[in-house]
């Protein structure tokens, strides 16, 4: 397996790439937004110009976002995605009303189709072991293991991985935890397994042989530099495909598990909520959801009149 570059954006030509430029740098400085973060936001409104077409930013309507949002619901966008798409256009035109002097912004009072509730999926805890039971026989499956590691350990958001850096994170081992600015540039102590830190010390213990002389990030990829989010998601693939898993794997799933598997062990939600850096516990309470149907599943399967054997 070989690391691969991140994706490019299509280029915006125009005006709007004055604008959109703007916007993702507003987005970085001032509010602190990750990379990541400003890149899905670069594609959302990619998505804009496109249907805009010839149309001017100035002389959109709301009749045009309507049509818009219907034109991507027809063509298969979910609601889900329908609203962060829109939410993304609305913060995109207040920022040109602040900044370049629009008069109004076309997206105020619109809302998204809603989509039918879909709980996150979870590994279970024997194939969440097959995921991180990784052969670290080369730097780079070594760094992965670290990673997938890491993931399932504390629960780390793809962003948060990729943005630790190596100074302060070998103290933290030593102390048995981890250190993550997420979102709102809050920072949290999350606690760190003990398979977690025996993969850690074992990638650091290699790092120097892909990383260059002066990178400070933790975990880098193939040119020694900080480690791209796409490459950690195809790393991820390609490891699932290669372990056996059936569900398509990726770094949330693994965030996912973390917090199911805490929860059935524990019961302790705010807990739960507290490491996965959950500003309101409502976001946490869908793991309770899991956490019920994977008894249920148990209940139906053990106890003698808990349904009809046919």
């Amino acid at each position: 397996m070989t690391d691969a570059a991140a994706p490019v954006l299509s280029p915006v030509e125009g005006p709007n790439q004055k604008y959109l430029q703007g916007y993702l740098a507003w987005l970085r400085n001032e509010k602190q937004y990750s990379a990541l973060t400003a890149e899905n936001y670069a594609r959302d409104l990619g998505h804009l110009f496109e249907l805009a077409a010839a149309t001017p930013l100035a002389q959109l309507k709301i009749h045009h976002i309507r049509r818009f949002i219907a034109q991507l619901h027809s063509k298969g966008l979910g609601g889900r995605s329908l609203a962060r798409m829109l939410s993304a256009w609305r913060g995109f035109f207040t920022y040109l009303m602040r900044d370049h002097g629009l008069a109004d912004n076309p997206c105020i009072g619109l809302r998204a189709p809603k989509s039918p509730k879909t709980l996150p999926q979870a590994l279970s805890p024997d194939e969440a072991a097959r995921m991180v039971d990784l052969p670290a026989d080369t730097p780079e499956a070594t760094r992965d293991k670290a990673m997938f590691e890491l993931f399932y350990s504390s629960g780390l958001r793809l962003a948060e991985l990729v943005s630790l850096d190596r100074e302060p994170m070998q103290a933290d081992i030593q102390a048995g935890e981890v250190r993550v600015t997420g979102k709102g540039s809050k920072t949290r102590v999350v606690p760190l397994g003990t398979f977690a830190v025996a993969a850690l010390q074992a990638w650091l213990a290699v790092r120097d042989r892909l990383a260059k002389a002066d990178e400070p990030a933790l975990f880098v990829g193939q040119r020694g530099s900080r480690i791209s989010p796409r490459v950690v998601q195809l790393r991820m693939k390609q490891w699932g495909i290669k372990q056996g898993i059936t569900s398509n794997v990726h770094p949330h799933l693994l965030r996912h598990s973390f917090a199911t598997h805490v929860l059935q062990s524990s019961g302790d939600l705010r807990a739960v909520q507290e490491m996965l850096g959950h500003a309101s516990i409502s976001t946490t309470q869908v793991y309770t959801h899991l956490d019920f149907q994977y008894l249920s599943k148990i209940y139906d399967a053990a106890h003698p009149r808990a349904k009809k054997k046919i």
